[in-house]
């Protein structure tokens, strides 16, 4: 797959922008002293209207399309402050150069308020002109083109690096630089770059799955320091610790938040509170709230949940909400590790909740450590499969992403935030549990007992072909609870779904290219953890 990409990349590669003839207009009462400059622009194939007072320019401004204005701001009549009012009334999304021989502040200050794109100082230079057009006109192509050129050479590292034999901290990465990448061409006009990203993303989720399969039984038989961070002991190794300071802690797990998603929503952090640390830890198999965070909250894997919590531990196939007893299992975690101080557990499942959460932050700041539960993404992702609305609104990653980041600038959890940040505080965001995109169906067969997740199956009697799944025959491997003496756990790899052969085509067209979760791949499994600090 690697292989094909690359020819595809090379051949992209090759691919020279074209831009159409840009026109320029432009105004200045001495222009018998620019013939030089104009003549420069012609033989660089741009076409220039020139005028010597503002109202001609304003007559030509609008009875021409032009693509860019270079505008003398000490002309007489019409002065080019007023030609360029004028104007952006007019079409306001043309750019406008204002070019003066003042450099009297106001006069910069009152053109830059009228939002022009750029301000040269005379006499100007064609060589300053051309760069001004590029800066303005080529920036995008310009940013493409150097963005393209240096995934090229990350492509082929990223690719050589996937040859290896990676461990979990090179997988962790190789993920960051996979996303880092996604963000940056995501902006770009040459679709087929994107593309060949999501099919080096693909092959790396391939054998990120190889990877769990060979590893993740064994890791949970191994001491923790020999293994990666996982949900069971995000609380004991990324939290309490800060809990020893003397500055209160703020813990915000906003439910199914991938990594792509906290790069797209960190930038808006950065006027309040300052970037200590960001890392990844791996969540537990299954993938699913109530498995990845009741583990956290507990401190325990399922199994030991089980044990130690039987009256509130439920299956699969119990009724009742799954994760009703979160402020239960943390208050057990502080007992045991001997943290004798206030906390707080406040649940958002609703905009109400969220100006609720806004009317306690005065008071949370009493208590050393404050946990905040968000479950917007989550809500997102469920509802991208169930309303069409949505589904358009979230039509591919970027726009999940950019949906994302919309909710969260307006959200009460943002204004909490920014509150809780102007007092001495430490905050940790992080997350259960990420998302992916599914793709391929796999069928699978079973009763009435196997729950309904599509990312995971457990239950008894289950059919499926075991090349096509990560299959744990003896959830005690897994520490994860067994009902029954057959019952099993299969878990879906990198963008497969599980489908019933009933109704087998309207199911799989249903559910393909929605964001699921509870299986393998890195998207769900490597999600962030980040401490922050006030400023």
């Amino acid at each position: 797959m690697l292989t094909n990409a690359l020819t595809t990349f090379d051949a992209a590669s090759n691919t020279h922008f074209m831009t159409d003839n840009i026109n320029i207009l432009w105004a200045d009462d001495e222009m018998d002293l620019l013939k030089p400059h104009i003549l420069f622009l012609q033989s660089k194939a741009y076409t220039v209207t020139t005028c010597t007072n503002g109202q001609d320019a304003l007559t030509a401004f609008k009875n021409a399309n032009f693509d860019i204005v270079f505008l003398d701001e000490n002309m007489p009549g019409l002065s080019g402050l007023e030609t360029l009012n004028q104007m952006k009334l007019l079409k306001p999304a043309i750019p406008v150069v204002m070019i003066t021989k003042s450099e009297e502040e106001h006069i910069m200050e009152d053109a830059i308020g009228n939002k022009i794109a750029d301000y040269l100082i005379k006499p100007v230079n064609p060589n300053q002109i051309l760069l001004s057009l590029k800066k303005i006109l080529d920036h995008r192509r310009l940013i493409d083109e150097k963005t393209n050129a240096n995934y090229q050479q990350a492509f082929r590292n990223i690719g050589m690096s996937l040859s290896d034999r990676l461990n979990f901290n090179e997988w962790k990465e190789v993920y960051k630089r996979l996303v880092y990448w996604e963000l940056e061409l995501e902006h770009s006009s040459e679709g087929s770059m994107y593309e060949i990203l999501n099919s080096q993303k693909t092959e790396a989720d391939i054998l990120f799955c190889k990877f769990i399969e060979q590893n993740y039984l064994q890791w949970l038989k191994k001491p923790e320091e020999q293994v990666p961070l996982m949900s069971h002991r995000l609380m004991k190794t990324k939290v309490l610790p800060h809990t020893d300071d003397q500055e209160p802690v703020y813990m915000f797990l906003i439910d199914n938040l991938r990594y792509d998603q906290w790069r797209t929503i960190q930038p808006l952090l950065n006027d309040y509170l300052k970037l200590q640390e960001e890392d990844m830890y791996l969540s537990i198999l299954p993938t699913a709230t109530q498995y990845a965070r009741n583990a956290i909250f507990a401190g325990l894997m399922p199994s030991e949940i089980e044990v130690r919590h039987p009256k509130l531990w439920l299956n699969d196939e119990d009724e009742g909400g799954k994760n009703m007893h979160e402020a239960a299992f943390i208050a057990d975690l502080l007992k045991r590790f001997r943290k004798d101080y206030k906390f707080s557990y406040t649940k958002v499942v609703s905009h109400n909740d969220g100006k609720d959460l806004l009317e306690k932050v005065s008071t949370m700041h009493q208590n050393k450590l404050n946990i905040v539960v968000y479950n917007f993404v989550d809500m997102l992702s469920h509802a991208r499969t169930e309303m069409d609305m949505i589904k358009e609104l979230a039509d591919d990653e970027k726009a999940y992403r950019s949906l994302t980041k919309s909710w969260f600038i307006n959200s009460p959890l943002f204004e909490a935030i920014k509150r809780i940040s102007e007092k001495k505080c430490k905050v940790i965001i992080t997350t259960d549990h990420g998302t992916i995109k599914v793709q391929q169906p796999v069928k699978i067969v079973g009763d009435r007992t196997v729950n309904t997740n599509l990312r995971y199956k457990q239950g008894r009697n289950m059919n499926y072909d075991r090349k096509e799944i990560f299959e744990v025959k003896n959830p005690a491997d897994a520490m994860l609870p067994r009902q029954h003496l057959s019952q099993a756990f299969v878990f879906a790899r990198k963008d497969d779904f599980f489908a019933y052969p009933n109704n087998y085509n309207h199911y799989v067209s249903y559910y393909r290219n929605t964001f699921q979760h509870g299986g393998v791949s890195m998207e769900e499994m490597l999600v962030p953890v980040a401490t922050l600090t006030s400023k």
